[in-house]
């Protein structure tokens, strides 16, 4: 059996090529919480991976990004007193997600986003099952420049009063269709879907 953090299940796959993990990403310090559900093969390669949660979360790659698994940096790579290792060659496994059960996921350093990431399950690639896919989550991710956690809760207030000027000019900036409590899990696998390979 493969250890994992408590409350996750495994199942010894048939081969090491057809590992699928499922991972729930959810924003740090979000209130209400935002989250998602995804199942991808091992075998992905983190910079995918980003690309994944850029779509799951709606945000638009404009900023760097890093990877925290264990002492380990990824993504963008940076040199100097705290380095980050390039995540465009190295996969998942060559990670060691699985073994470490949980990772964070920092985009638009600065006033940006930190994912929080837990290996929920690791288990064989169903017949016929598809990744990456989305299976769930809960409500739109925050707008990624809105000016970090505590703009995107004082966002979320004036939206909630939609008369007041503040109300007004927050939602004009999103645009009518943003809706914060939707999270639309279909079009979140179908963006998941045009990923190259």
């Amino acid at each position: 059996m493969i250890s994992l953090h408590e409350g996750a299940r495994a199942v010894r796959p048939r081969k090491s090529g057809d590992r699928a993990l499922v991972l729930r990403l959810a924003v740090a310090g979000s209130q209400p919480e935002v989250w998602r559900r995804l199942l991808v093969r091992e075998s992905l390669w983190l910079s995918r991976l980003h690309d994944g949660i850029q779509i799951a979360f709606d945000w638009f790659d404009y900023q760097t990004h890093v990877f925290s698994i264990g002492d380990r940096r990824l993504g963008n790579p940076v040199t100097g007193p705290n380095p980050v290792d390039d995540d465009r060659d190295i996969s998942l496994a060559d990670a060691g997600i699985a073994a470490e059960g949980r990772f964070s996921y920092r985009y638009h350093l600065g006033e940006g986003w930190t994912v929080n990431a837990v290996v929920e399950e690791i288990r064989p690639l169903a017949k016929g099952e598809r990744s990456p896919t989305c299976l769930g989550g809960e409500r739109a991710g925050p707008p990624e420049d809105c000016g970090g956690l505590e703009a995107y809760h004082d966002m979320l207030a004036c939206l909630a009063e939609p008369a007041t000027d503040l109300g007004r000019e927050w939602r004009e900036w999103v645009g009518p269709d943003f809706d914060p409590a939707r999270c639309d899990v279909a079009a979140i696998t179908r963006g998941l879907r045009k990923l190259p390979r």
